[in-house]
Parts: C-alpha cells; structure tokens; sequence
C-alpha cells in the first residue's frame, strides 16, 4: 500500500446523496480477478449519459471527488474502492459515508474525508470553478485557494497506517520482532508446544 501524505487536485463535483456501491460498479463489472481495470466500470450506469460529469475533459486526472450523504452504501463488495483507485482517485469527500464502504476503502489506501453540509457546498463551488482543492492528512485539513480551511477527523490508527502505507499484511510484519521475540520466550516455557510446531 503507497503512503499517504497529502493530494493536491482538482475534485470532481459530483454531490449526490447515497450513492450504493451498485452504482460505484455495477455488479457485471465484479467477475474480474485483477483490480487493474476496474476503473473502466465505474459509475458505468452514470457514465452512459452524455456530458456525464466523470467523462468532462477537464476532470480528467483528478484525485479527489466530492460526494453527499451516505457514501458507498449497499453491499459489501470490495470492488468499489478499488473502482474508484483504478480511476485515479486517492480522497473522497462526503457528508458521511457508509461503514463497510469506509473499512474497505481505508484497508485498501483510500482516504475519505467527512465534513458537514455547509463546508461540502463550499468545496462544491471551488470544485466547480476548476479551481485545486488540497487534502493534508499530516495536518487533517482541507484547503483551497480561497483560503478556506477545513479540519477533519480521522481515527489515530487508520491514520498511522495510511501515513506509513501499512495494510493488515504489511502490519503484521512491521511487528516480525516482537512475533519472534514471543515465539522464542513461547519456546523456552512451553516446549512442547515448540516441538510439535517443528515436526
């Protein structure tokens, strides 16, 4: 998983209120073994419209999209994340978002950033003007040139992870020490146990 630091992009102004992970990628989309690709299913249903907002010419290459109430509710499908990764976008700003959606989407180095309705539209308009927004996770802040200034929150230990780009796999091994230092003090008191591991 890549560090997270900070993202400064334009944002897509999309805005709608609960939007389900079936919107996100639609189910034909998930028979794939690979996430490389994905991104090509995204909002697929909204992208059939002519001048949809994801397909503009100049939202093209934006990390940051801007959304309502209610984020990735729906099923459970890890794919939605992994959608919007393989889009290029690195931040989602919403109102709320659902907690499945927002557990797969930190396991995976997605940020998503929760502000109030007020602070939204603001972020709306400047997304609507082409203007870049900056997302600061060293600071949790949300910035633009207009000087607004945004604070979120965000729980101390999925913001360690995503600083230092640690999954639950590379987690796990940043503590090899302390897991050999407790399987050798485990050897010593309990060698039974140790000698059947060994068979």
């Amino acid at each position: 998983m890549e560090k997270f630091s900070s993202v400064t992009s334009r944002a897509i102004p999309f805005g709608a209120n609960n939007v389900d992970t079936d919107v996100i990628i639609p189910a034909r989309f998930l028979k794939a073994i690979t996430r490389k690709g994905l991104g090509k299913g995204a909002f697929a249903g909204l992208r059939e419209q002519r001048d949809n907002i994801f397909d503009r010419p100049e939202n093209q290459g934006a990390e940051i999209l801007i959304a309502g109430d209610n984020f990735g509710c729906g099923s459970s499908r890890e794919h939605a994340p992994w959608a919007l990764m393989d889009m290029g976008l690195k931040v989602v700003i919403a109102e709320s978002f659902a907690d499945i959606f927002s557990s797969n989407s930190f396991k995976n180095g997605m940020l998503l950033v929760a502000l109030p309705r007020e602070q939204i539209d603001r972020l709306m308009e400047v997304a609507k003007e082409g203007l870049p927004i900056t997302v600061d996770l060293n600071t949790c802040t949300v910035t633009t040139p207009y000087q607004d200034r945004f604070s979120f929150e965000l729980d101390p230990f999925r913001r360690h992870c995503l600083l230092n780009g640690l999954d639950e796999i590379a987690l796990t091994q940043s503590m090899e020490a302390d897991i050999k230092a407790y399987e050798d003090r485990n050897a010593i008191r309990r060698p039974w146990i140790a000698g059947a591991a060994a068979r």
